[in-house]
């Protein structure tokens, strides 16, 4: 149990070790990933479309 006791004891001082973004720093990087991700979204929804179109049209023929 001491080891255990001893083990968050460490991640409880290590965690105080950490810098946390401010802010306007987090807000940045959520607008960053929140882009990011309806970007990749919307290239891969075209992509797939596209994909479906070609290989609708090839197995009309």
């Amino acid at each position: 149990m001491g080891k255990l006791t001893g083990f968050f004891k460490d991640v409880v001082s290590e965690m105080r070790k950490v810098s946390w973004p401010k802010r306007k720093e987090l807000t940045r990087y959520t607008i960053v990933v929140l882009s990011t991700v309806v970007f990749m979204a919307v290239y891969f929804g075209l992509i797939d479309l596209g994909i479906s179109r070609v290989m609708e049209w090839y197995l009309a023929l």
